[in-house]
């Protein structure tokens, strides 16, 4: 599962985000847009919000600290399909 934060170091939602990724043991790729204004580029048009945090989960976009969004996206990723048979 591909997971991005786009953060800033001073956000206390974005440390939740990221507390909350750890305690699960999930690995996550870290984006610092206050000094990478490319990927603060990306977020906002990924997003349409230039608010922190926003996480990006596998393709589903979280905007803000929303723990059972979060939650939520973390387990449609993790469900497997069903075998449908004929």
């Amino acid at each position: 599962m591909n997971i991005t934060v786009y953060s800033t170091p001073t956000c206390p939602y974005c440390k939740l985000a990221k507390e909350y990724l750890r305690e699960k043991g999930i690995a996550f790729n870290d984006i610092d847009v206050s000094s990478d204004p490319a990927s603060a580029n990306e977020m906002v048009k990924k997003s349409g919000q230039m608010g922190v945090p926003v996480l990006d989960i596998g393709g589903r976009i979280i905007v803000g600290w929303n723990k059972s969004s979060l939650e939520e996206a973390l387990n449609e990723k993790n469900k497997k399909p069903s075998k449908i048979s004929a």
